[in-house]
Order: C-alpha cells, then sequence, then structure tokens
C-alpha cells in the first residue's frame, strides 16, 4: 500500500495539521526527497511532472483537500476533465482553485443529498438524475469551458440509456429527478429533462430534440451508433479504391442459370448445409427435397429460386423501406420451409455469432435505414455490392438465413449492372469470415475489399455452357476443398 511507504516515497503527500508530520514534511523538502505540488499538497516522485501525477491522483486529491465536495455538472457525467482542464465541484462558494494541468471550478450549491456517491475520501459524485439536471442548468460560457454538456450531448446519453435498457430505465431515471428537482429547487432543469425524455418516448413533440440519435428514436427508427461508425468507415474505404469491370460471361439465361447452382450450392455450404454436389443437382433438377433432409433440401431449393432468377436479381432498392421490403421478400422464399425461423419477418430476439452481438432487434430498421445512406452515396457497383453485403450481414436482421441474404444481395448488385457475380468457395471460406470479423472487431475494411475483389475474380473466368464444365473449372480452382487442404486458385481464360 501506498500509504505504507516511507513518505518520500509517496506519490501524493498531504499537508498535515500535526506538528511533527509537518516538520517532517518541511525537513524532507529542504533536503530535496519531496517537491510541493501545490499548497498542501507533495510528492516523491521528483521524475514526474506535476501534471502527471495530479491528473493520475485527482479524485484522491479532491476528496482529502475539499472533503463534502461533490463532483458535478459535466465532470458528474465524464469523469474527467475537459478538454481546456477543467473539471467542476459543487461546493460551500463560487471560485477557481489552479492545480498544475487542471483548473478545479467551485459552484456554490447543496451538499450531498441521499443517492449522491461517496466515490474517493470525502468525495461525491451526483447521482445520475441529479446530474442531468445540473446539465440543464444555463451556462455562460460555451463548449470546454462550460460547467455544462451540450443538449445534443444529454440527449445522446438518455437515447443511450432507453437503447440499452429500455423504456423503463429512462423512466426511473425521470422519477428520480423529479425527487432531486424539488429538493434541490431545480424544478426549470426538470422541466426540460421531461420535455427531452417525453419526446424520446415519442409522448411528446420531437421538435425540443437536436442529437440525431436522439430524434431518429422520436421518429421510431433508432438505430445502432457504433455500427453506423462502421458503415462510415467502410463507405470512406470503399471509395478509395478504383475497381476492375468485370463483365458477366454467363450472360444467356441457361449459363446464368448453371451459375446459380454453384452460387447457391456455396452459399449453403459456407452456413453448414452440407451436400454432395450430386445430391445438390439431383434437388434442383428435380425441384424435390431428399426426404431425409426436407429442410436443408428446401435452403438449396430457396437460395436457388432466388439465384436463378435474372429479373430478381437485376432487382436493387432506391430506398430504405425498398430495401426492407426486398430483403423480407427474398428471405421469405430462402426459408420458407422452416416457419420456427418466421420467413420474411425481422427477427424478434437477438442473435450472436460467439462473442459478436449483432444489431439489438429492436433496432434493425433504424440501423438499415440509417445505414442505406451510404449505399445510396455509393455509385460504383462492386463497391454498393461490397458495402450492401456487408450491411446485411452486420445487423443480422433475421433469426437465420443473413449470410446467404447478405450475399444475395451483394450479387443482385453485380446483376443489376451486367458484373460477374461472386461465389464464396469452400476453399475460400476462413478467407471470407475471418475478413469478416476483422472489419466488424477492428474496423479494418481493407482485408475484406481485397477478398472480395480476388472472390469476383476467380467467378469471372467460372463460365461454361453446361454444369459439368464449370465443375471442371471450380475443381482446377480448388473451390470444392477445404481452406486447410488447399488455397484459391484464380484460373485464367485460357489455363
Amino acid at each position: 500500500m501506498e500509504n505504507n511507504l516511507p513518505i518520500h516515497l509517496q506519490e501524493v503527500i498531504f499537508g498535515s495539521s500535526d506538528r511533527a508530520l509537518s516538520k517532517k514534511i518541511a525537513k524532507l523538502e529542504k533536503q530535496g526527497l519531496i517537491v510541493k505540488l501545490a499548497p498542501r499538497l507533495y510528492t516523491g516522485k521528483l521524475e514526474e511532472e506535476p501534471e502527471t501525477i495530479i491528473r493520475r491522483n485527482i479524485l484522491n486529491i479532491l476528496g482529502r483537500l475539499f472533503p463534502g465536495a461533490i463532483l458535478s455538472h459535466r465532470s458528474a457525467l465524464e469523469f474527467r476533465p475537459t478538454s481546456s482542464n477543467q473539471i467542476f465541484l459543487t461546493y460551500s462558494y463560487t471560485k477557481k482553485n489552479e492545480l498544475p494541468g487542471i483548473t478545479v471550478r467551485f459552484l456554490k450549491g447543496k451538499g450531498p443529498i441521499e443517492g449522491d456517491n461517496l466515490i474517493s475520501g470525502q468525495l461525491y459524485a451526483s447521482q445520475r438524475a441529479r446530474a442531468f439536471l445540473e446539465n440543464l442548468q444555463n451556462s455562460r460560457k460555451s463548449g470546454a469551458d462550460s460547467k455544462t454538456l451540450t443538449r445534443a450531448d444529454i440527449e445522446r446519453r438518455l437515447e443511450q440509456i432507453v437503447r440499452v435498457n429500455g423504456e423503463e430505465a429512462l423512466n426511473k431515471l425521470r422519477d428520480q429527478a423529479g425527487v432531486v428537482a424539488q429538493e434541490l429547487g431545480m424544478e426549470k432543469e426538470y422541466e426540460r429533462l421531461d420535455k427531452i425524455i417525453s419526446a424520446l418516448l415519442t409522448t411528446h413533440s420531437s421538435k425540443v430534440l437536436t442529437n440525431p440519435l436522439a430524434l431518429a428514436r422520436a421518429f421510431g427508427m433508432p438505430y445502432d451508433p457504433q455500427r453506423y461508425e462502421l458503415f462510415s468507415i467502410l463507405f470512406s474505404d470503399l471509395q478509395q479504391h478504383e475497381y476492375r469491370r468485370l463483365e458477366e460471361k454467363n450472360s444467356d439465361l441457361k449459363a446464368f442459370r448453371n451459375f446459380a447452382f454453384y452460387e447457391s450450392y456455396f452459399s449453403n455450404y459456407i452456413e453448414g448445409t452440407v451436400f454432395e454436389i450430386a445430391e445438390a443437382r439431383q434437388i434442383i433438377e428435380t425441384q424435390k427435397p431428399i426426404p431425409t433432409r426436407d429442410q436443408d433440401s428446401h435452403d438449396i431449393l430457396g437460395t436457388y429460386k432466388i439465384v436463378s432468377n435474372k429479373k430478381e436479381m437485376s432487382t436493387v432498392p432506391d430506398t430504405a423501406d425498398e430495401l426492407m421490403k426486398v430483403l423480407q421478400y427474398r428471405h421469405s422464399i430462402l426459408l420458407s420451409a422452416r416457419t420456427d425461423k418466421k420467413p420474411g419477418e425481422f427477427k424478434d430476439k437477438n442473435n450472436y455469432a460467439g462473442q459478436t452481438a449483432f444489431v439489438d432487434k429492436d433496432l434493425v430498421r433504424g440501423t438499415l435505414a440509417k445505414g442505406f445512406e451510404f449505399y445510396r452515396a455509393l455509385e460504383v457497383p462492386f463497391a454498393r455490392a461490397a458495402y450492401i453485403m456487408f450491411l446485411v450481414s452486420e445487423v443480422h436482421p433475421f433469426l437465420d438465413g443473413n449470410g446467404r441474404i447478405a450475399r444475395i444481395m451483394m450479387n443482385a448488385e453485380l446483376v443489376a449492372a451486367g458484373l460477374s457475380k461472386i461465389i464464396i468457395p469452400n476453399v475460400f471460406r476462413d478467407d471470407y469470415i475471418l475478413t469478416l470479423r476483422k472489419l466488424t472487431r477492428k474496423a479494418d475494411s481493407n482485408p475484406y475489399i481485397r477478398m472480395l475483389s480476388k472472390a469476383q475474380l476467380f467467378s469471372s473466368n467460372i463460365f461454361g455452357d453446361s454444369l459439368n464444365e464449370l465443375q471442371e473449372k471450380l475443381e482446377r480452382s480448388n473451390a470444392f476443398l477445404l481452406p486447410e487442404e488447399a488455397q484459391l486458385r484464380v484460373i485464367g481464360d485460357d489455363s
């Protein structure tokens, strides 16, 4: 423990009214073993800058030097100094106190009340309801010098409460704020808070709101802000590249459907619906499921029914509403045999992949609509295809079938532009999954873009007049092998 160290080795040393200890501190300072940081405050860490020591120990220092003070206003929500190095305390007077690297702004007000939190020594922090009321006070200063957060930031924080913990949590905060307002005489601030919360819960006009997230919730379309930021990164990175225009070589209907067979086969294989090629061909040719694998067979049939339909695969959305309708329609076909997965309906419970949580069920529509803004701004077909595939995959709007739907949406963009569709073969599965994961977890989109570019180049050379001809090219590409057995080969036209 720090306090068990000899005084001159302690990081923070407080002045004392004890005469013996005070004389000892004075002697150590005279010997150069400790240095003074501020009145009644010393350190034995001579090699570090005073500002660094103060910042690292600020809560402990405030609790010892100003007992009964309350970390309040914006500081009670941020718990750190502002960008202009200010921290705000409610105390028995209004004053400014300078510490190395930090300005402590004291605001005269009532001391701790029931519900305020003791955090260090005798330093308290305003309970959340009190902090929101304090931040709705008028402030003479702006920016980092203001004692209050901006109105937009307050709205953002309130929206986060309802997004993460639901309406009940926000109503509970409002009830607590009502009690606090009565005790502190903050009725005007409570009225402002009540209007914001009512707008967020759509029981009051949305005109009082300014934050985009809060406005989206008020209009019934709340979205996932972290995913929106991720979509922004992908959008920006997609704009930085030039993409090779790979024309569709399977242009006549027979060739288009032949390619669609393997597109369906591999898209299901990735999701664990594994058939032998001969079995899959039998399902498609007879349009009948294998009796012992009825639902799996219908997955193959459903996927093929969509991807072999050139008119359907030339349909791309012009609006966010159309995006959602297209997604639901295609999903209803894809999973028509799996009624327990609610084909054509957005998920009613949250889904996960390992430790990754996809977009909350209540944020699906809003996140798709918000993400559509970037899709609409992309001009290059390959970029739109790569973007919409990730958008759907990351939102995961359905209980099942999300990967297949995402790849269908991707290829529809390419078909509409007359470009080669993309197959993700067995051998390329790990590249596909790992680059998606890297984009999700590390916001690194370039491996994902490179992966899809390679997959399209490979796919553009899979063409021919018969299924057997396509299969021969796929075999030479190592497409049917597993990732641990081989690597994907991109064969040329003359190979």
